[in-house]
């Protein structure tokens, strides 16, 4: 077999086998660059639109799904890189998630104050769930499905969306400016980074009250959560850093300086890496998460907004 003709065969079959990449949305360069985090080098760039921002992979990392705020479409594309479609959404599209089970995904419209709920396989509309926050950016599911959670810019609350019932139930104090939002693994507790007041929130998804406030850098806002649940990051937007928290006590054990304006991250699911999206660097930073020791910066397009691994 030609190896042009092999190349084309796997590039169609996503990649399959030489998981986890790691996939960065470029927000100025309209593509999502691919890191096989084995070597921590760029394999590929897929063309993804002309502002892609939020993603999310399909579990087995088939597929992503990215919001093209430009023309307010959700993009589902196969990680071979050729687009597969589109869904339309409302003005100016942000944030995407995926319920762990692969079925939906839920995407976070900043002008309409709503989350889109699409039906992953289909592409269709399933629901479009206004909420209180306004501006929202991040929708992001709870492990077990149950639940998403919802930031927003201009807000001092998550929202709570019942997923089955397709409706907002409630919200959650926190302070100005929720950002990322990151889940333990059992989905009893939640951890949320609200950027004006340089705080992390961990909030009991029970009582759906906060439990502890942990003081974090200067414009906090993404949030990793580690595999076992053992330790979450955070990223400092103005400080250039990401810290680590322990959650059984919920104090920082780690600072790390990174790149400029340190945004989204995701971590491998060995929870030996992490890997943050320096926006105006043009570069995602790699961390040793036991040593908390940064061992490389990958250049990538321009403006990353994130990252996801699958």
């Amino acid at each position: 077999m030609k190896k042009s003709l092999l190349f084309a065969l796997l590039c169609s079959a996503g990649l399959a086998g030489a998981a986890p990449f790691a996939y960065v949305p470029n927000e100025k360069s309209g593509t999502v660059s691919v890191i096989d985090t084995a070597t921590d080098t760029v394999v590929r760039e897929i063309a993804a639109g002309k502002r892609p921002r939020g993603i999310a992979v399909a579990p087995g990392g088939a597929r992503l799904f990215v919001s093209d705020a430009s023309a307010n479409v959700l993009l589902s594309l196969p990680t071979g890189g050729e687009r597969r479609g589109s869904t339309p959404l409302g003005k100016s599209p942000e944030g995407v998630g995926i319920a762990a089970d692969g079925r939906l995904v839920a995407v976070a419209v900043e002008e309409s104050n709503s989350v889109t709920l699409i039906d992953a396989a289909s592409g269709a509309v399933v629901a479009d769930i206004k909420v209180q926050g306004k501006n929202p950016e991040h929708a992001v599911f709870s492990p077990d499905g149950r639940w998403l959670l919802v930031s927003a810019e201009e807000a001092e609350q998550v929202d709570v969306i019942d997923v089955a019932a397709r409706r907002q139930v409630g919200s959650i104090a926190v302070g100005l400016r929720p950002r990322g939002i990151g889940f333990t693994p059992d989905a009893t507790r939640a951890y949320v980074a609200c950027e004006l007041v340089n705080t992390v929130y961990a909030i009991d998804l029970a009582s759906r009250k906060v439990i502890a406030t942990i003081p974090a850098g200067k414009n906090a806002n993404g949030i990793a959560m580690a595999p076992d649940g053992k330790q979450v990051w955070v990223s400092n937007g103005t400080d250039g850093t990401v810290m680590r928290i322990d959650t059984a006590k919920n104090v920082i054990t780690a600072t790390v300086p990174v790149g400029k304006r340190p945004w989204n991250m995701a971590i491998t699911p060995d929870g030996a890496k992490l890997y943050v999206a320096n926006g105006r660097s043009n570069s995602v930073s790699v961390i040793d998460t036991a040593s908390a020791r940064k061992l490389a910066d990958i250049a990538v397009g321009e403006l990353p907004w994130g990252v996801v691994i699958e």
